[in-house]
Order: structure tokens, then sequence, then C-alpha cells
């Protein structure tokens, strides 16, 4: 499986993995899952938000143990960061009918659309539109950088995007979801753990800060006579660093753009967008208030207009204590010490359908805890070691 999905979206030049929503790598994925399912088989289906179903069992008993991640990337990302999730749901459904498990819950693997953002600037819109966190009047306003609308790149790859909104006949369905997913960080390298627990997901937002000033000559133009937005912005990157240093937090960014964007031509708009994600929301609060005052300082001192837009919120997400628990419980069982728990810093499909549905997901060593990076890695015994331990935990919630 893992070599089959490998080349799918690959950048030649950088490594790293171009697999935007709606876009034909994202097509070729789809393809991929579908065929996994029927080789299996396994009920395929489409819901009316893009997220794809392989079902084992009868979907509408309302009990169903769930599992699965995503497929698409950020730009030039690694293998791992949501396909390892989706291929370890089929491997470990291999591995119960390996031991001739008796299912006595309906089973399903999923594939969430859209998971990253990377072409619309919001992160897990299929799950988001699933669980109602956004609405379908909005998702109809998300445009890509050319101007493209979702529903425009949803018809074009041969959807309905007329149909897409909440979906609580679907979520009726689920009894618990669990996700697996590289581990983003090093704590399970530190520990020397080949799998974890999730026990919460920060929370976290984008911010977008645009800075206009005036385009005028780089050549010509006296540094005392510029408005020049790109030094305000320069200055805000260093503030957020700061700021996310006192706090014990984290704060980037990581996206620019340009306008006129000439190499001889001083700046009339440089918007950048900010990442920020801490334990807890006081603290992030904390940050992000310190880097908007510290840009309107900045902004203030050289002339410079300000907006500052929160485009994406997701709050403290903490998993359902008893499901968390059952799972170390099943993993624990003959094992010489517990199951590592671990909060991250980084958002999933599960933390989106926690408010809706028990949700739990496990976390697999990445040994460098580089992500997001075509340097992204996760060695093959730990992978295994996933594999079995989604395998332990779907037989004691679906067979059990």
């Amino acid at each position: 499986m893992w070599r089959s999905l490998r080349p799918i979206g690959r950048s030649d030049a950088t490594g790293g993995y171009r697999r935007y929503a709606w876009t034909g790598a994202d097509a070729e994925c789809r393809l991929w899952f579908q065929a996994q399912a029927e080789a299996r088989g396994l009920e395929y289906e489409v819901d009316r938000n893009g997220n794809q179903w392989a079902w084992l069992g009868d979907p509408s008993r309302g009990d169903a143990v769930v599992t699965g991640s995503h497929l698409d990337s950020v730009p030039d990302g690694g293998a791992f960061d949501g396909p390892l999730g989706v291929v370890s749901a089929f491997a470990a459904l291999d591995e119960l009918r390996a031991r001739k498990a008796a299912f006595r819950r309906p089973l399903a693997i999923t594939n969430f659309g859209d998971e990253e953002g990377a072409r619309f600037g919001l992160a897990c819109v299929g799950s988001r539109l699933t669980a109602g966190k956004l609405t379908a009047e909005a998702a109809h306003r998300l445009t890509d950088a050319d101007g493209v609308t979702l529903p425009q790149a949803m018809e074009a790859a041969g959807y309905d995007p007329s149909t897409i909104g909440p979906d609580p006949e679907r979520l009726a369905r689920i009894g618990a979801f669990v996700e697996l997913h590289v581990e983003q960080g090093r704590a399970l390298d530190l520990s020397g753990d080949p799998v974890g627990i999730a026990s919460a997901i920060w929370p976290h937002g984008r911010w977008r800060f645009d800075f206009r000033g005036e385009a005028n000559h780089a050549g010509t133009t006296r540094l005392v006579d510029r408005r020049d937005p790109m030094l305000t912005y320069a200055e805000t990157v260093l503030a957020a660093r700061r700021e996310a240093e006192l706090a014990g937090a984290v704060a980037t960014f990581g996206k620019i753009s340009v306008e006129p964007n000439g190499v001889n031509a001083i700046p009339s708009l440089v918007r950048g967008w900010l990442d920020s994600r801490a334990a807890d929301q006081s603290t992030l609060d904390t940050v992000v208030t310190g880097i908007e005052k510290a840009a309107r300082e900045y902004a203030d001192r050289h002339g410079i207009d300000l907006d500052v837009v929160r485009e994406s919120f997701t709050p403290v997400v903490e998993f359902e204590d008893a499901l968390r628990d059952e799972l170390g419980t099943i993993l624990g069982a003959g094992a010489d010490q517990p199951i590592p728990v671990l909060g991250t810093g980084a958002g999933h499909d599960a933390g989106i359908l926690s408010e809706s549905i028990p949700t739990a997901m496990l976390f697999v060593r990445n040994p460098t805890g580089i992500s997001h990076s075509p340097a992204e890695f996760a060695a093959e015994d730990d992978c295994v070691a996933g594999v079995t331990a989604l395998a332990d935990v779907l037989e004691g919630l679906a067979c059990r």
C-alpha cells in the first residue's frame, strides 16, 4: 500500500508532496482509497462533503467504530502526515481478519477531505462541514490563490457542491472515532516509546496581518520618505518569536504575499499569515494580543495602515476521558509500563469531531520531530507497531 500511494503528488524537485484539495493529485489519492476499499470487499461511498468512507457492516446501527485520517498535504509536505493514518487503518483491518476477529459493531475507514487547508486557507474543511463547524455559506466563499472558489473546484473534480453542509445523519452512525497519526514532535522519541495516546490538542488559530504602505521606486526614494510595509512586517515576525518564547507557546509567520512584488519596487502591501498555538486559551490570547500590539506600534511609527483578521480558530480539545482510558487499558494489557499520554500543538480531524462524537488519537514515533516537510519520517518497525496498536484498539472496541 505504501509503495502504491507514495508517488502520488510527489515533486521531483523537492521530494515533498503537493496533494491539494480537488486537484489531480487529490483525485489520484481518492482513486487509491476507493481501490483499497473495493479490494477488501468494503462498501464504498462519498458523503455530501466529499469525504470518503469504506464500510464493513451495517452503518445504520449507529454504533460504528471509525478510523482513518486524510490524504492531502501542505505545500511540499511529508509522506506520513495524514496518509500513515489511512494506510494503517486498512492494514489494521487486514490484521484483524488475519486474527479471524468477529465484529460485533460496524467498522469504517475514512479519508477526510482538505484537512491541511493548503489550497483554500482553512484547515479540516471536510470534517468542519460534517460537524457543522463550517456553514455551507462560508464554505462557498472560500477561494484559492487563483480566485477559484471551493464549489468551482469541487465541480471541476466531478463532485456536486450544492449538497455540502452539516451531516448529523452521518455523525449519528459513529460510536467512536480513532485517528492514528505520525507524531509531529519528539515526545515519543525522547521517552523511547513507539506509540502513544493523545490527551488534548492545544488551542490554535490563523490570523492575517495586512500591512499597507506606499509603492515607490526602490532606487530613487529616500529612506526617510518611505512608507515601507515590509519593515513593519519584519519587525512583527521578530515580535512573534519574542512573545512566543516569553509565554512558552509557538507563533509562526509561514506565508507571505507582497504587492506589487517587484525587486526594484517598495511594496504597497505585505500580507502575512500568523499561526499561533499554546497549551491553554489564556496563554494563546496573551501571545496573539502581544504580537498585534507590537505590530500596531511599528505600523504607527512607519506610517503603515494595519488590518488584522482572524481567519480560523480551534479551541482546546480534550479527548473524551472514557475513550482515552479505554485505549490505555487495551494497549496497556500485558505491557511492562503504561502507554504514554501526550498533548499536541497540531490540529486534526479528530479534534474537530470531538464535540460531536467520542474521539481519540494514537501517535506513532517520529525520531526527528520534523513534520510538514519532505524530511518527515517514521521507521518501518514503529509504523508496524502503530498498525498493531490500532488493530488492538479496533478489536477491543468493535469485536469484544
